[in-house]
């Protein structure tokens, strides 16, 4: 988060202690909500108040302009400001800031020499289906669904701060002025509704963007005469966007869950009595975002990160999904998207491409005219299991994969293998020469066509 205060209104003590202050309520109210729901011997304040102390790394950055004092933040982040504590005389994530959350989770007697790990997990399984029966409105001792924590989760201190805070019926937000969503997300439903759909349940599209270069882009505002001005007129542009981009994204598709200016995150499902979203309708949507980015008029690109997830991704991992998959598209050049297919395994494959290329996965027809990604997915495992893109091979040609490509993408063959356009849309630097080049564009069209055929295919 970047805050840019006016000269006079704030000093950098007001503005720590404001952020901290607020911090360090919300755990309060969080960790008294649940001893006085679920009363029991706990022995965790110290941590509660080590966690308020030091989760935030807070900078400040001042000048007489407003591109001196963005230089000068950047200075100072690059001396850290965050304190890593030994929380019971050991360091590892046991004990740590990522440590599982549980009432003895500071006991004097939790001592690495003598714990009893088994006694200690079925307290923390008492613990968090005690939590999650409450929240569910069960008896203590009943098997909770999981509304809180799936099965087999463990979860820090401020990962239970948060889920507290998303759930509204605790009273925990509403004590704390904190605006709810037009709705919860109880009706985004991802497990399989009938017999047909009992293997694959149904997937959900999520999807993560960010402004590209957004620091630069108001450091180069801040040269301008009416630099002041100019900045206003960005902020209040990108927060109308985001604003609008919320409330008119298509209700039958999905929800933004937030739109906060230049970035933004949604996700694209189905309600449990409708038919469930296609991953073609969820693609159309997403090869239309750009123009949906420009309506904000600013001179600044978007990169974003789209997961198309199975029903049995718990969903704390498809959001770290999102934030890899945004991060890979800004790596690879910004002004992209990588589209990430996450399958109940844990396992997936992505694609990364510009958003003036997206389309071809649309755009692809067989030599009948057909979108058969059935083809052209099984004549590339053929040629893989013959080793035909081995580049370390004697015999192996570069331009075969060229023209394998050109066969179903005519002429796009021909134009990766200018080297230009294949850095742009591929995203390889000047340093990758060679096998390396090749091996990259390799991968390229392996991903696109595995990734064509999850989202495209009709089988």
């Amino acid at each position: 988060m970047r805050l840019l205060v006016t000269p006079g209104l704030l000093c950098e003590n007001k503005v720590q202690n404001a952020l901290l202050s607020a911090w360090k309520e919300l755990l309060y109210e969080c960790r008294t909500w649940i001893e006085l729901k679920l009363p029991d011997n706990y022995h965790w304040e110290r941590e509660w108040q080590n966690l308020g102390n030091h989760a935030w790394e807070i900078f400040w950055g001042s000048a007489d302009s407003i591109e001196l004092a963005m230089d000068d933040l950047e200075r100072r982040k690059l001396s850290r400001s965050w304190t890593a504590l030994n929380w019971i005389g050991e360091s590892s994530s046991m004990t740590g800031a990522d440590a599982i959350a549980f009432p003895d989770l500071g006991a004097e007697t939790r001592n690495p020499n003598n714990r009893v790990w088994r006694d200690e997990k079925a307290a923390i399984e008492r613990f968090y289906r005690r939590l999650g029966c409450f929240l569910e409105n069960l008896p203590l001792d009943a098997e909770p669904e999981g509304t809180l924590v799936a099965k087999n989760e463990k979860i820090s201190i401020g990962e239970l701060v948060k889920r507290l805070i998303a759930i509204y019926s605790t009273g925990i937000a509403k004590k704390l002025n904190i605006p709810r969503l037009e709705e919860g997300f109880s009706d985004i439903y991802r497990r399989p509704e009938n017999i047909t759909e009992s293997k694959k349940g149904r997937w959900t599209g999520w999807f993560m963007g960010d402004g590209d270069e957004v620091g630069k882009h108001l450091k180069n505002l801040a040269k301008v005469d009416n630099s002041d001005e100019e900045v206003k007129r960005f902020s209040s542009a990108m927060c109308s966007w985001g604003e609008s981009f919320a409330i008119n994204f298509r209700q039958e598709l999905g929800r933004v869950i937030y739109a906060g200016g230049d970035d933004f995150l949604g996700v694209i499902y189905s309600e449990e009595k409708k038919d469930a979203v296609k991953p073609q309708v969820a693609l159309d949507w997403l090869i239309k975002l750009p123009l949906e980015w420009e309506k904000h008029q600013q001179n600044i690109t978007v990169s974003v990160g789209f997961i198309w997830a199975g029903h049995s991704v718990p969903q704390r991992d498809i959001l770290q999904h999102c934030r890899e998959a945004e991060k890979k598209a800004k790596s690879l050049g910004r002004n992209r998207v990588t589209i990430r297919v996450v399958f109940n395994s844990g396992q997936y494959i992505e694609w990364t491409c510009p958003w003036d290329y997206l389309k071809i996965l649309s755009q692809y027809q067989d030599l009948d005219g057909k979108s058969n990604w059935t083809h052209i997915y099984t004549d590339l495992a053929h040629l893989e299991a013959k080793s035909a893109f081995n580049i370390d091979k004697r015999n192996f040609n570069q331009e075969f994969i060229f023209d394998f490509f050109d066969i179903y993408f005519p002429g796009e063959g021909q134009n990766l293998s200018d080297y230009d356009f294949a850095k742009h849309v591929i995203g390889f630097t000047d340093e990758n020469e060679g096998n390396e080049r090749i091996e990259k564009i390799i991968d390229w069209m392996r991903n696109l066509i595995k990734v064509g055929f999850q989202l495209c295919s009709n089988t």
